[in-house]
């Protein structure tokens, strides 16, 4: 992961040389919402939420599901009943199995686990993606086996100025109901326009981001914490909130040495998105982290809550990335142990609230003699020929 973290900061660096590039999509097509095709892969109740919008936008939105029977079902009922319950897929909504392919598709949008990212990134190239269609994730965990921010394994194959992101607080219920707060995250910033105008334009607030990594890494985190505290919160609401803040700092550590930017753990990606995880009354991420502070196993946690806990996996990705930067991770090195059934709770409990972050970097001030000299510099770079 070392190289990793390497490979990541020099890229950050080269792709700010990509705005010079054409956008995938003009800012004009962005415009015209008759103009373009979106595919959604992925039919759960993020990404059945995310067609929804899009279709609602005037993008020619397909939905594509696992299966055919599934497919056939969704365009038979107009109600994604299992992960989606209420919500009527709009009439413009196609519906069909992945196996239909994207070759008409000006946006793919990846709705799947990051587990199953590289599988998905594989499929892409066989399901005649266009050499200009932009690849969107949707998710937030880590692609194995060296956890990397799912649009890092994407820029290697396609490309930085055809990949982007979605983070940010979007319930899925609610936010066909009532909108979100998303945040378009690419290298591009066509691209980031052109995503962020679509949620626009379905009613939903869209910041535009160029730290897509960072943004990543701030959902990972998110989901994370949101885990630890649900595996703390019966020993405390302050033991709750020192696993939350440790697994941020930690991750955003990670984050900082990838080159990613503050403002992306501190606003809506990261701050943002983990308020409303915590509160959100059957959140996955929390109410998994409850099933192992009652001693459930994580294998049988998924089938428990119905649908993918992505900090379960991405947990042990992340503390495994974070100490290979050479990074402090004691708490989220803990909490992938107590994942993984080898530490027992109290102690994973006791770890947290003993647990003191690194020393800070203290700003030294300057002395009287290194103040004179600076003015002394000052002055006379300043002062007029004659003198």
């Amino acid at each position: 992961m070392t190289a990793t973290l390497a490979s990541v900061s020099t890229e950050i660096a080269a792709d700010a040389s990509t705005s010079a590039r054409p956008a995938v999509l003009s800012r004009a097509q962005a415009s015209l919402p008759g103009g373009r095709r979106a595919t959604v892969i992925g039919a759960g109740s993020f990404g059945t939420a995310i067609a929804v919008l899009l279709a609602r936008a005037g993008v020619r939105t397909t939905l594509q599901t696992r299966t055919e029977q599934q497919a056939a079902e969704l365009a038979e009922s107009r109600i994604n009943e299992k992960y989606l319950p209420g919500v009527e897929l709009p009439s413009q909504l196609r519906i069909e199995p992945v196996s239909s392919g994207v070759s008409r598709a000006d946006y793919v949008f990846l709705a799947v686990p990051s587990t199953s990212l590289a599988e998905a990134i594989a499929a892409l190239e066989n399901a005649g993606l266009g050499r200009r269609s932009a690849v969107v994730s949707l998710s937030k965990g880590l692609v194995p086996p060296d956890g990397a921010a799912p649009t890092t394994a994407l820029r290697a194959r396609f490309g930085a100025h055809r990949v982007a992101c979605i983070g940010g607080p979007a319930h899925a219920q609610e936010m066909v109901h009532a909108g979100a707060g998303l945040v378009a995250a690419a290298f591009d910033e066509g691209l980031a326009e052109g995503l962020a105008a679509i949620f626009n334009r379905a009613g939903v607030v869209c910041e535009l981001a160029n730290d897509p990594v960072g943004v990543e890494l701030a959902g990972v985190a998110k989901n994370a914490a949101a885990l630890a505290a649900g595996a703390t919160e019966a020993q405390g609401l302050n033991a709750a909130g020192a696993a939350a803040g440790h697994i941020f700092a930690e991750a955003w550590r990670l984050a900082e040495a990838a080159g990613a930017r503050p403002e992306s753990f501190i606003g809506l990606a990261g701050a943002g998105d983990l308020v409303a995880t915590a509160l959100a009354p059957m959140s996955r991420n929390r109410r998994a982290g409850e099933l192992l502070a009652q001693g459930v196993p994580a294998a049988e946690i998924q089938q428990t809550v119905s649908q993918a806990v992505e900090a379960l996996q991405s947990v042990p990705l992340l503390a495994h990335s974070i100490e290979r930067a050479g990074l402090p991770a004691p708490v989220t090195g803990g909490l992938a142990r107590l994942i993984d059934g080898e530490l027992p709770l109290a102690e994973w409990v006791a770890l947290v609230r003993a647990t003191v972050p690194p020393r800070a970097r203290w700003r030294r001030s300057r002395g009287f003699w290194q103040r004179l000299r600076e003015r002394l510099t000052r002055w006379r770079r300043d002062a007029p020929p004659e003198l």
